[in-house]
């Protein structure tokens, strides 16, 4: 009968003793259970574990109790920790049976394997801490720069003079870069974990990556007074790769270096080829790693220590965001430490481009929007009336004619009256969508010849696709950057369609 039951099962005598078990008994206790052996009472040679942790002696296991008891006992945990050191968290079912004088001869006990159900628990309620966790810095780190943006606003209100308005109108571009780029990580998080992130591949040298990173972390290093020393690779390392996400990764890895370093320390990049590889390391004199905590950075949203990342800003998904990358080029992303205090060192490895003879320029210099740019009409249409404000000043600082609409019902109609040459439509509106608008526009007579742009807070690939068949030309999250719209408008010729000249 105990074979059929769909459990671990084994039955003992009144001494305890055992004599019967089935094939689940096996698998639960790591081998088979010897039959009628003293070594094996009470399951003499297994280490008994409550679910705290405090060690059970044999003689106090739940069969025990039940022979001498005589009573059932139904649910109790216990861990086992198997031969070979594992261990398995099961529920008890103990049921004594009696001879003809009703004296107690033996009992069955069914262990129910609890492990993957508690581990599924555990994870479920691990990751519930996590997303709590993220949810509550996220919030923090917004608030961290919209406190100074706040306070700079109301400096520009107050006046005062020219340095004072230059060093205000600083602080909220820094502040502003520092919101976009939380939200970029999120957003790249979001398309790794989904299989959407493409890498815009193209042949590459590596200096030129590490060149845009060493940039972009300069202001850190300075901060930080620290001592950044770069050893450059003796010859061209040819990739095939995506720049702006290689450099991504190498400007997280040194802007962790700069800021989990004390004032004054150093920093070191070096480069090489190394048995048919690009590789990179980035070492500091900084805060260092536990041991146990080697590949825990890279998990998403972990933050090893909570009051020190809060202090220097993130949302602890950088490191886990870099990994991703850089395997999605085809490499690997390690760390090294000798421990808290003592510094860390991160390695990346790329594999090379075959048979690259020399580098050709992995990027070319932003071409600034000309003096003469046209002046275009253009009609902005966003519920959001700040957004739509802003972006019009914007824009009439650029010399164009601009309109407003604040509405999806009205911003066809604005349309059809100003017949623009430009048109930047929000997205998500209410009442009318800005796909709903773009749609009506394009089947105007008037229509085929407007340039549609999508400026909205939806950023996936899909939204990306979606705009495309509604009959937008482009799509721009927002917040956009004011050079890169200048630099595309000044491609566009009033009445002269709707493909950018240059």
């Amino acid at each position: 009968m105990l074979e059929r039951v769909p459990a671990a099962a084994y039955a003992c005598d009144g001494q305890g003793l055992i004599t019967y078990f089935n094939a689940r008994a096996v698998a639960v206790w790591g081998r088979a259970p010897r039959i009628r052996d003293r070594r094996d009472r009470y399951c003499g040679s297994l280490r008994l574990y409550a679910p705290d942790g405090a060690a059970i002696a044999h003689e106090h296991c739940w069969m025990a109790r039940a022979l001498e008891s005589g009573q059932r006992h139904d649910g109790a945990e216990i861990v086992i920790e198997r031969p070979d050191g594992s261990r398995r968290l099961v529920r008890t079912y103990v049921d004594p049976f009696r001879d003809g004088a009703g004296r107690v001869c033996g009992a069955v006990n069914v262990l129910v394997d609890v492990t993957e159900r508690k581990d599924a628990e555990d994870a479920l309620r691990e990751s519930e801490r996590r997303k709590d966790e993220l949810l509550a810095t996220l919030a923090h780190e917004l608030r961290n720069p919209l406190a100074p943006l706040r306070t700079a606003i109301e400096l520009l209100q107050l006046g005062g003079d020219a340095a004072q308005s230059a060093a205000a109108l600083a602080m909220m571009e820094r502040q502003l870069r520092q919101m976009v780029r939380l939200v970029d990580d999120l957003m790249d998080v979001s398309r790794i974990t989904q299989g959407r992130l493409a890498l815009h591949r193209e042949r590459v040298e590596l200096a030129s990556v590490l060149h845009a990173a060493i940039e972009a972390t300069r202001p850190h290093v300075v901060a930080g007074r620290h001592d950044l020393v770069v050893r450059e690779p003796g010859e061209p390392l040819l990739l095939d790769a995506d720049p702006a996400r290689l450099a991504q990764v190498f400007t997280n890895l040194l802007g962790n270096a700069a800021r989990y370093t004390d004032p004054g320390g150093r920093i070191w990049l070096a480069a090489e080829r190394r048995d048919g590889r690009a590789v990179v390391t980035v070492r500091d004199t900084g805060i260092g790693i536990a041991p146990g905590d080697l590949e825990r950075i890279f998990e998403p949203f972990v933050q090893l220590d909570r009051s020190l990342e809060r202090v220097q800003g993130g949302l602890g998904i950088g490191l886990g965001l870099a990994r991703r990358l850089v395997e999605l080029h085809g490499g690997t992303l390690t760390a090294a430490s000798d421990g808290p205090g003592r510094g860390s060192e991160l390695t990346v490895q790329l594999p090379l481009l075959a048979g690259a003879a020399e580098a050709r320029a992995a990027a070319a210099a932003p071409r600034p929007a000309p003096a003469s740019a046209p002046r275009l009409r253009i009609l902005v249409v966003d519920d959001h009336v700040d957004a739509a404000l802003s972006l019009a000043m914007l824009l009439r600082a650029l010399g164009h004619r601009v309109e407003v609409a604040h509405d999806g019902t009205d911003a066809f109609a604005h349309a059809e009256a100003l017949r623009p040459d430009v048109v930047l439509l929000d997205i998500g509106m209410p009442r009318v969508s800005g796909y709903e608008i773009a749609r009506r526009i394009r089947r105007a007579d008037w229509g085929q010849r407007v340039f549609l742009l999508a400026v909205t807070g939806w950023g996936r690939e899909q939204d990306k696709r979606r705009a495309l068949e509604a009959g937008f030309d482009r799509h721009l999250v927002k917040p956009v950057e004011p050079g890169a719209l200048a630099r595309l408008l000044a491609g566009l010729a009033p009445d002269a369609g709707r493909r950018p000249t240059g």
